[in-house]
């Protein structure tokens, strides 16, 4: 990237926006502003459902939320070996 100047750049520019067009370009510029947004608001969301607490890893559930699992909706398996017979 640092080989090229500001011209390689221009033209670059130039040659993108006559084969999208501007209109096209915009919508795109749009779409990308509102999908990073939308995902900065997700994890701000996200956040304060699980407490939000300065010392917490993101993306990880609380205790308590591991410990309030309703039993009714878990699914025991117990796998066994078939006999030969």
């Amino acid at each position: 990237m640092g080989s090229f100047s500001i011209w390689h750049w221009l033209i670059v520019l130039l040659i993108v926006m006559l084969v999208f067009g501007t209109k096209k370009l915009r919508n795109m510029g749009s779409d990308l502003g509102g999908a990073v947004k939308g995902f900065k608001e997700g994890m701000k969301d996200g956040n304060d459902a699980a407490g939000g607490t300065a010392g917490s890893a993101p993306g990880a559930v609380p205790a308590q939320t591991v410990a309030q699992v309703d039993a009714s909706k878990t699914i025991d398996v117990v796998a066994r070996e078939k006999s030969s017979n």
